[in-house]
């Protein structure tokens, strides 16, 4: 299953204004249960005061990289997932911000246990 994009203010915004929050060292991740069945849908954004455009740019990378190696094996589906990254993902650590993502998920009630998709 693919991951779908988030593409419209109004999700981001819906997301932020009534979804749960984590805050990491590395990123924040905003998570809202969404209507599409078995789907997860995920946005990136990354603010100007992370810096210039080509250091926002590898941020994402760096982000869109993390979130395709762990979103689909360890998220729950059914929920929007709004990534935001902060200054210290420039220069953190591969396999920290691994660890940031899966401290953010067990915080918002994200994190498939054992593989299980549990509601």
């Amino acid at each position: 299953m693919a991951l779908v994009p988030l593409r419209k203010r109004s999700e981001f915004l819906k997301a932020a204004k009534l979804g749960n929050k984590a805050v990491a060292k590395g990123l924040v991740l905003q998570v809202i249960d969404n209507d599409v069945e078995e789907q997860q849908r995920i946005g990136f954004t990354v603010s100007k005061k992370v810096g210039n455009a080509v250091q926002r740019n590898r941020v994402k990378r760096r982000l869109r990289a993390l979130v395709a190696e762990i979103i689909p094996q360890k998220a729950k589906k059914s929920r929007d997932y709004v990534f935001i990254g902060r200054r210290s993902a420039l220069s953190r650590d591969f396999a920290d911000l691994k660890k940031d993502l899966k401290y953010a998920l067990h915080q918002t009630g994200s994190y498939k246990e054992n593989g299980k998709n549990n509601p």
